[in-house]
């Protein structure tokens, strides 16, 4: 029986960092077993622009706690007024790694997003020619299409005619939800990917509504039917490069969760690999776990895996706070419905 796992440090391919008091108490959370993590620059206002993101990894940095080695890798929100050698020169710089599409509306503070889409075609066939990923919130925000499809949809009616415009261009699905996103997402390796969060491995759409609604469940894209996760488990653990770690960790205070319209979003940084190691445990699948979270992101987006390495011990139930306390109020902490017994030891 195995109790002791040594891995590649991983890192998080999608993470929720927010600014000012959240920033300052949250970010420690992700660089205590993170090396990277590519950061959503869903803000208000927007990361739009190279000084923006400049400013905003600035910021970061100063949240992290003393000696830490976490790198922010910085990402621009795309718009239909984004200016392609701003864009094209903060890759080149080195300061931003990919660029985020938002549909209008889609998800947290996405107003700002895209509506229509043929505007930013200039933009993404810029990106593909200097070999710059795009990161992709996939969902349709058609009020005529129910929440639970919104992700098949969008695949379907943008985002394949989008890749046939240009075929060039490196796409990261976020967070998929589905088979039929799963089963995309490894259809052109090398140019397609995807990343599944923690959460989605380990809830359905009932730890949301059955016996009472339950906000701290509640992301979007909203988590859908069973036979959905287990489409997803069975491509985290499958070994296939296509799948790869993002937590979609994102922070918002209780009394915003807990609201007559609460915030879509599960904290998850505090646990992620805690639960990942538990639920690839379950699956049979615990050699398949640094490939997911350490080494397949890095290779997509053509970076070498951190040179570090954490170790996770298994033994008695592991114990996590409920709530972070922050200056901005407690946010509270992924609970994955499962006793844990894998902690980070080092």
């Amino acid at each position: 029986m195995t109790h002791s796992l040594t891995l590649t440090r991983p890192d998080d391919w999608h993470l929720h960092l927010r600014d000012g008091a959240m920033l300052t108490g949250i970010a420690p959370e992700t660089a205590r077993d993170f090396g990277r993590a590519i950061i959503m620059p869903n803000l208000v206002p927007p990361v739009v622009t190279a000084a923006q993101a400049l400013a905003y990894k600035a910021r970061i940095m100063a949240a992290l706690p003393e000696g830490s080695k976490f790198q922010p890798l910085m990402t621009l929100y795309l718009t239909e007024k984004t200016d392609p050698d701003d864009l094209a020169a903060a890759h080149a710089s080195g300061l931003v790694t990919a660029a985020k599409l938002y549909p209008a509306g889609a998800t947290t503070n996405s107003a700002s997003g895209v509506q229509n889409f043929v505007k930013v075609q200039p933009v993404l066939e810029r990106m593909a020619a200097i070999g710059m990923p795009m990161c992709v919130h996939g969902e349709v925000t058609d009020a005529d299409v129910d929440i639970f499809d919104r992700e098949a949809v969008f695949i379907d009616r943008v985002l394949d005619p989008l890749r046939r415009r240009v075929p060039d261009l490196k796409v990261v699905m976020e967070h998929i939800t589905t088979a039929e996103g799963a089963a995309y997402a490894k259809s052109d390796p090398g140019k397609l990917a995807a990343t599944i969060t923690t959460h989605h491995l380990m809830i359905n759409r009932n730890h949301i509504l059955s016996g009472g609604l339950r906000p701290h469940y509640y992301c979007l894209p909203v988590a859908k039917r069973e036979t959905h996760r287990l489409a997803l488990l069975k491509a985290a653990t499958s070994g296939n490069p296509s799948y790869f770690l993002g937590t979609d960790s994102a922070p918002h205070t209780d009394d915003a969760k807990e609201s007559a319209c609460g915030c879509a979003g599960i904290f998850s940084a505090t646990n992620t690999m805690s639960c990942l190691a538990e639920v690839f445990e379950r699956a049979g699948a615990l050699d398949k776990l640094e490939g997911f979270t350490s080494l397949f992101g890095p290779k997509f987006y053509g970076l070498a895996p951190n040179a570090d390495h954490i170790t996770l011990t298994k033994g008695a139930e592991v114990e996590f706070p409920s709530y972070i306390s922050t200056g901005a109020g407690p946010v509270t902490v992924f609970n994955p419905g499962i006793d844990l017994h894998w902690k980070v030891t080092d």
